[in-house]
């Protein structure tokens, strides 16, 4: 499995900063369009009415976005900006303000899509900035002026979105870097055990809530302290390497292939115990199609454990894969065993070097 996750085209980054953004933006702007609907004497009751509801309305969703986000659906944090929008184009027009301050307002939404939201979903709320605006200023200023100042504030937004959005890639490749430093291990380019933690749980929650098998198979070296003793450490680390990458060739995108630590690996797969066995062959005639290794390829012992059928927990399933890894190791190494009943293949051509001097 890959561990870098792609995001969809329709992402919202991160659900409690865009919360607060919403937040920040209506509790401060309700009293601003209370207060400056009634201290503008040209404003008729039929807006005074509204702007007081729009202050009100304001209000609530701020609370709300702030105390309780996960209350308001996925759809609204998408259509925040496009409210917003249309909040900000909807006052600038009833007022008759097409001053550069009204304008201004125009930003929220831009940031906000911008830091949060897909690049479609900021290319739409420009649009809408871009024809929201050019509604106020024509009608308020006239054709000449009107398009000298829509021109000018089309470009500062534009502007603003490109910086922010830029500024966004730059923080979500060092996100994708640190995320891949802290969740791979750093010789042989697998999951690390954190990693491996946190989809074991994640993938025995799926078991359980779609009633689907998980298998676990530990896999370990046979006699790798001879390997390093006998050509070094540089070649104990190519042999690492080199069953890393039979394992990376049969689980592909289907699973995840994590290495624990020294010599001790791991395959996390979504399939029953026969399934998990001919993965575990085709691992082992993977490696045994090595031939740029010194001592040859190595033999590996794996033991395989399903969930639910040999346990009941994640803590069981590991106990399980375990105890059929030291029953494939004491059998005789270079062989699969399997949780509850015992499955052994050949034992594939392995470095044992000779014990004489």
């Amino acid at each position: 499995m890959s561990l870098r996750v792609h995001a969809p085209a329709y992402e919202l980054r991160d659900l409690h900063g865009a919360s607060r953004a919403v937040a920040y933006l209506t509790l401060a702007a309700s009293p601003y369009v209370f207060v400056t609907s009634y201290i503008d004497p040209g404003v008729n009751l039929i807006t005074l009415v509204v702007s007081a509801a729009i202050s009100v309305l304001m209000a609530f969703t701020g609370v709300l976005c702030w105390r309780r986000p996960t209350a308001v659906p996925r759809s609204g944090w998408f259509v925040a900006p496009i409210l917003a929008t249309a909040v900000v184009a909807g006052l600038n027009f009833a007022t008759h303000d097409a001053s550069t301050g009204s304008q201004l307002f125009y930003l929220w939404p831009i940031l906000y899509a911008a830091n949060f939201l897909s690049r479609r979903v900021l290319y739409l709320n420009l649009l809408l900035v871009y024809a929201g605006d050019a509604a106020t200023v024509f009608a308020v200023l006239g054709p000449q002026r009107g398009a000298s100042d829509w021109v000018a504030m089309v470009i500062a937004m534009t502007m603003a979105a490109t910086v922010v959005q830029s500024l966004r890639v730059r923080a979500d490749r060092l996100r994708d870097v640190l995320e891949r430093q802290a969740n791979a291990d750093h010789l042989t380019g697998l999951a690390n055990r954190r990693y491996f933690d946190d989809a074991l749980v994640a993938e025995a929650a799926w078991a359980r809530r779609t009633d689907g098998s998980l298998a676990l198979l530990t896999v370990d070296l046979d006699h790798f302290k001879a390997i390093n003793d006998t050509f070094g450490h540089s070649e104990g680390d190519r042999v690492l390497q080199a069953v890393a990458d039979a394992m990376r060739e049969v689980v592909g995108e289907t699973g995840v292939a994590a290495r624990l630590g020294g010599d001790e690996f791991v395959m996390l797969l979504r399939m029953g115990g026969r399934a998990a066995v001919g993965v575990a062959d085709a691992l082992r005639s993977a490696i045994a199609d090595r031939t740029d290794l010194l001592g040859g390829p190595p033999g590996v012992s794996i033991g395989i454990a399903v969930l639910p059928g040999d346990a009941g927990t994640v803590e069981d399933l590991v106990a399980a894969s375990d105890a059929a890894l030291y029953q494939a190791k004491t059998s005789g190494r270079g062989r699969v065993s399997v949780a509850g009943e015992r499955h052994n293949v050949d034992q594939v051509p392995s470095f044992v070097p000779d014990p004489r001097p």
